[in-house]
């Protein structure tokens, strides 16, 4: 089924709206307490993810340790339950593209699928490998582990038996690949809690490098490409003649696409009304801040038809299958449908809340649609 039409009227839609950006409500004098919401966005969500991304991350690397030095199907098992845990995690900071995390491309280095088999392959029997080059991007991180771990072998034998081959060239990557990833998060821990994190609330200017105008564009591109496109778009073949079923994210896991993608859905909807990660010490957030602006969507409040939309999107990504690749190929159509409800959205963010806000869009979306 053809996708274009539905989609040409959206791009219709944005262009007429971002012609009459003269008449947005504006946000640049408002006595909203623009600090407020940075400091419950800083101590409240960014760095208790980060967190608790970095310790998930370390219990990746014992577990790793324990099958690099006895690789079983037990510690295998444990690789593999870590790693999805930190997965999980990661969801919930991929978003925050900010201070190290930009500086350093920290999403490319964590997150980049399909995992280019090609490139691990070549990098593991030559041994020369520089894991920070941009060449490497579609060769480590999560995918790339969700290769080694899964992708290597039918069973969970023929993993441990493909471990044991040339044990020192595979469990030299595997184990590589590990620590980078716990370095890097490291890193930019380290930098939110030793001078970043005041840099960051203390810069609440309505600009272009405000801390509030660049956050707000990585949460939205967050949510039109890594979530809506990556997650959903792409394998459908939203953006292509054909679905692409290899495209998924966790692909050689088998079963943990929706799962990744609900818990994507969940970090936006949680970040838009200021939810604390992991506590109850919620505090403001966009939707507050749309509140305070008083910007209502056709009948309702803004912040309510945004997070309506989400509520709409998560129940049609909720009956697909848990692998996304099985659903592509045997009922794509129900891919479409989750791919729309999450499109619906798209207009609510980047037209009708930056418009209220007075937030000029920063990024250009390359998915064609």
């Amino acid at each position: 089924m053809k996708r274009w039409i539905p989609l040409l009227i959206t791009i219709l839609f944005l262009q007429a709206c971002s012609d009459s950006d003269d008449d947005a409500v504006t946000s640049s004098s408002d006595d909203f307490d623009r600090k407020a919401m940075l400091e419950n966005w800083a101590d409240n969500r960014i760095i208790p993810a980060y967190e608790d991304l970095n310790t998930k991350l370390g219990s990746m690397v014992e577990a790793k340790d324990d099958f690099v030095n006895n690789p079983n199907e037990v510690n295998l098992e444990a690789v593999r339950i870590a790693w999805l845990d930190a997965y999980k995690v990661w969801q919930h900071v991929e978003m925050f593209s900010i201070g190290r995390a930009e500086q350093i491309n920290y999403a490319f280095q964590m997150n980049v699928y399909p995992t280019n088999v090609d490139d691990i392959q070549s990098n593991i029997q030559t041994q020369n490998y520089d894991l920070s080059s941009v060449n490497n991007h579609d060769a480590v991180g999560f995918p790339a582990l969700d290769y080694m771990l899964y992708g290597v072998g039918n069973s969970k034998a023929d993993v441990i038996s493909y471990y044991i081959t040339d044990a020192n060239l595979n469990l030299n990557y595997l184990s590589d690949l590990v620590d980078r990833m716990k370095s890097l998060t490291q890193s930019i821990v380290d930098d939110w809690k030793n001078g970043y994190r005041d840099d960051f609330v203390n810069n609440t200017e309505n600009s272009a490098t405000g801390s509030i105008n660049k956050l707000v564009n990585d949460y939205i591109f967050y949510y039109e490409k890594g979530l809506r496109a990556n997650k959903i778009g792409i394998p459908a073949g939203n953006f292509s003649n054909e679905p692409f079923p290899d495209k998924v994210e966790a692909y050689y896991h088998g079963s943990g696409s929706k799962v990744l993608a609900l818990e994507g859905l969940t970090a936006v909807q949680e970040f838009l009304n200021g939810v604390a990660y992991n506590s109850t010490n919620d505090g403001r957030g966009l939707a507050d801040y749309l509140d305070a602006l008083d910007i209502n969507a056709t009948e309702e409040a803004l912040s309510t038809a945004i997070n309506n939309q989400f509520d709409d999107a998560r129940n049609a990504i909720q009956p697909l299958d848990d692998s996304f690749a099985d659903q592509v190929q045997n009922n794509n159509n129900m891919m479409f449908e989750a791919y729309d409800q999450l499109q619906l959205a798209v207009v609510l963010l980047k037209v009708d809340m930056l418009q209220a806000l007075d937030i000029s869009v920063d990024f250009v979306d390359a998915d064609g649609d």
